[in-house]
């Protein structure tokens, strides 16, 4: 008896975890669906004014490490020139970015495609950004956990570093500032969100997402 009554908190804590992730996952197919679709007629014109501005595709394809470690090929509106080589972070300036670009990035339009990769299941609307493989190695054990749950479009670290580029701006070694100074940070602000994380609490995050969007409007 004292067996049975102790297992039924754990078992109602993975019951309700699994009813959180129906959820979670229910909110991203009905919403990226939607955004996608009534998006369509603006990332068609985006996708054009992309290919007319430089040469080189409309879309920006990388490879993120996801859910689990697996690799994906995360999605944006390509926002620099082509062939320009350099590393995955960048700086406010980079002369890498094309005009456009700048407006797609300040704007956060360049992410528009990324809810396909929702649609897809490899991401979420809200959970860890996903960074590159490269990125990857330098984390921690501990740090790893964030690869438990799907990477998402919004989240606590991308609400606290949206002006990344800035503070990279003047650095003398980008990445080992990246490194050193901002992924750590990111990474302990993910970690805390994903051990206490809620439908609810997701909900919240993506209206601040929307009302900031507005307001850079």
């Amino acid at each position: 008896m004292l067996s049975q009554t102790g297992n039924r908190p754990s078992q109602a804590r993975r019951a309700g975890s699994r009813l959180d992730e129906i959820a979670r996952r229910g909110m991203d197919i009905a919403l990226s669906s939607l955004v996608l679709l009534l998006c369509a007629p603006l990332m068609v014109t985006l996708a054009a004014l992309v290919k007319l501005s430089s040469p080189g595709p409309a879309l920006f394809r990388q490879q993120r490490v996801g859910r689990g470690g697996r690799l994906f090929w995360l999605l944006k509106f390509r926002s620099m020139r082509t062939g320009g080589g350099g590393p995955s972070v960048t700086a406010d300036g980079d002369n890498r970015i094309t005009p456009i670009g700048r407006i797609l990035r300040r704007t956060k339009l360049d992410e528009l495609p990324q809810f396909l990769n929702v649609l897809r299941g490899e991401m979420s609307l809200v959970g860890p950004r996903p960074e590159v493989p490269e990125y990857v190695a330098h984390y921690t054990g501990e740090q790893r956990e964030v690869l438990s749950v799907r990477p998402g479009i919004t989240g606590p670290t991308q609400l606290a570093y949206r002006r990344e580029e800035e503070m990279l701006k003047g650095k003398e070694d980008v990445v080992a500032f990246y490194l050193q100074e901002i992924l750590p940070a990111k990474l302990a602000m993910d970690l805390a969100y994903i051990r206490a994380r809620t439908v609810w609490g997701d909900l919240g995050l993506l209206l601040q997402t929307a009302l900031l969007m507005v307001r850079r409007g």
